[in-house]
């Protein structure tokens, strides 16, 4: 074995000794699985200190090589929440974003993990900010249910996405090239480009309308994406969520379908195609 492996051994079992040390007593609770800091030590520093850290700091060994820095679980700032901006998310919040990860950046799917240890895993996490000591997560919001989609839905959505001057970053095709889009950055003051619909069919914080309603509605903390809840009723972010399913041209979803049934979608969609998908889209 080389001199620097050797080293490099040593530090890590010397991290792994002081962070086998009693952790303060922290739990996650998930449907009927009840996570412990003390298991989920193990899993964490076995998977995720590489990029999170030992301190879970964002600041692992691997992470100058990543184009996006690794989640700073000590500020307790989470993108994919269903809860108000600046609240804390839910434990199954956390276990969601742990299973599904989150695409465009370096953060796998941990679906392989059971269902106990992943909740382990969210005790663990929150062991590293003082938020969790001292702050409840918030309420969910609630997700009223999708209307029926409709072409007048997606033609008040379309307007709603002019008004709300969404194009500024995402751009009027949604391809997330906006006059703003260049200048954007997140709270690491990396640059962060907004989500490219028109490539994208899988969102930061999951696939379905309802997720994306949600990201409506809490924001994405620590980027550019706020949060729309004082300013969109709840059936006009369905109109908005029915109307970006159309920009949506390489997922064949049941807007685009209806959308492509008028002359001014049958156009868009054409033209879309026709131009192709630009590449390096975004990551909000």
């Amino acid at each position: 074995m080389s001199l620097h492996k050797i080293y490099r051994f040593a530090l890590i079992s010397l991290f792994v000794l002081a962070a086998a040390a009693p952790s303060a007593a922290q739990e996650s609770h998930i449907g009927r699985w009840t996570g412990h800091a003390d298991a989920g030590k193990q899993l964490y520093y076995r998977y995720c200190w590489g990029c999170h850290g030992f301190r879970g700091d964002g600041n692992g060994e691997n992470a100058p090589y990543l184009n996006i820095l690794p989640r700073n679980f000590a500020v307790a700032t989470f993108k994919c929440r269903s809860t108000p901006t600046g609240a804390l998310p839910t434990d199954e919040d956390l276990s969601k974003a742990i299973e599904r990860g989150l695409v465009n950046s370096n953060m796998p799917s941990w679906s392989a993990l059971t269902d106990q240890q992943r909740a382990d895993l969210v005790a663990f996490i929150k062991t590293f900010s003082p938020r969790w000591k001292t702050e409840k997560p918030g309420d969910p919001i609630q997700v009223p249910a999708e209307p029926a989609v409709n072409l007048e839905s997606m033609q008040h959505g379309k307007e709603l996405f002019t008004k709300l001057e969404c194009w500024k970053c995402h751009g009027t095709e949604g391809r997330g090239d906006g006059p703003a889009a260049a200048t954007l950055t997140d709270n690491n003051n990396q640059p962060i480009r907004p989500y490219d619909f028109e490539s994208g069919s899988r969102f930061k914080c999951g696939t379905t309308n309802n997720d994306l309603f949600k990201i409506f509605m809490t924001g994405l903390d620590g980027t550019p994406m706020p949060s729309f809840a004082d300013v969109l009723k709840p059936n006009e972010a369905w109109d908005l969520v029915h109307y970006l399913r159309t920009l949506q041209v390489t997922h064949k979803s049941p807007e685009l379908r209806l959308w492509e049934t008028t002359k001014e979608g049958a156009e868009i969609v054409k033209a879309a195609r026709v131009g192709g998908t630009p590449t390096g889209s975004g990551v909000e």
